[in-house]
């Protein structure tokens, strides 16, 4: 996920990739080793800049996928026809090879265990990333605090972290998944069809008394449409934490 970042006093740093994995045919996870990193919060980002042979820079940001884990983290990278830098990440970088990030930042759009709950995480297409960091944060420590996810997709290949969402579901904890697809769905598709509007929130998010706190990243469209459906259905403005990036077509 690319999201605007306020980089502040930090230190670029060398990091390695030690690992790939496609999620799906357009997002593809990098784990990276980096070396002096201080650590993170699940929903902080970095940035990653690219220098071409000439010197031209070019720098992005994105969503951290992984909660701490000493030197090493992943990060998800949406592959964009159009890009500067998504096509090399997601498509040309290999293990060994090394880029420069600097991070993390942001401390707002944050939540791990200790914060307790009930927690509701909204996220469209490749918006999922950061939120994917709270539910294995969550899952790390076998916590019990009541957390819903949902998600929007185009279709069913379009779902990241497919088969890990799954499996938090399965294991019957309070992590309840409810996913939705607004293109093409299988005919025997058990979630939701269509877009995120307000019965969808309605149905998922729960009465306004719940005292939720709720995640959204994703499009600017998308998070403005959720964050405005959940105001009106009652919930506070100040429950409902936003990250949201350019658009990248509709989720």
């Amino acid at each position: 996920m690319a999201s605007t970042a306020v980089p502040g006093r930090l230190t670029w740093r060398l990091a390695e990739v030690v690992a790939t994995a496609d999620e799906t045919p357009a997002v593809r996870t990098l784990r990276l080793q980096v070396p002096g990193w201080p650590g993170h919060r699940p929903g902080q980002h970095l940035d990653v800049r690219l220098t071409a042979p000439d010197g031209y820079r070019a720098q992005r940001s994105y969503s951290i996928a992984t909660p701490a884990d000493r030197e090493r983290l992943d990060i998800a990278v949406e592959r964009l026809d159009d890009g500067e830098v998504s096509p090399y990440l997601n498509g040309e970088l290999r293990v060994g090879d090394q880029i420069e990030l600097r991070g993390p930042i942001g401390g707002y759009f944050v939540w791990d265990p200790s914060h307790g709950g009930p927690v509701l995480l909204i996220g469209g297409g490749s918006g999922v990333v950061p939120l994917m960091a709270m539910a294995r944060a969550r899952a790390r420590v076998a916590s019990t605090v009541p957390m819903r996810w949902l998600s929007s997709s185009r279709t069913l290949a379009d779902v990241v972290y497919r088969a890990e969402l799954e499996q938090l579901a399965a294991a019957h904890d309070s992590f309840e998944l409810f996913q939705t697809l607004t293109r093409d769905a299988p005919e025997d598709w058990a979630g939701h069809r269509g877009r995120i509007d307000e019965r969808l929130l309605a149905e998922v998010a729960g009465p306004a008394d719940a005292a939720r706190q709720t995640f959204v990243c994703g499009p600017t469209s998308f998070v403005e449409g959720v964050a405005t459906n959940l105001v009106g259905l009652g919930h506070p403005p100040t429950t409902i934490k936003t990250e949201r990036f350019g658009a990248t077509g509709a989720p």
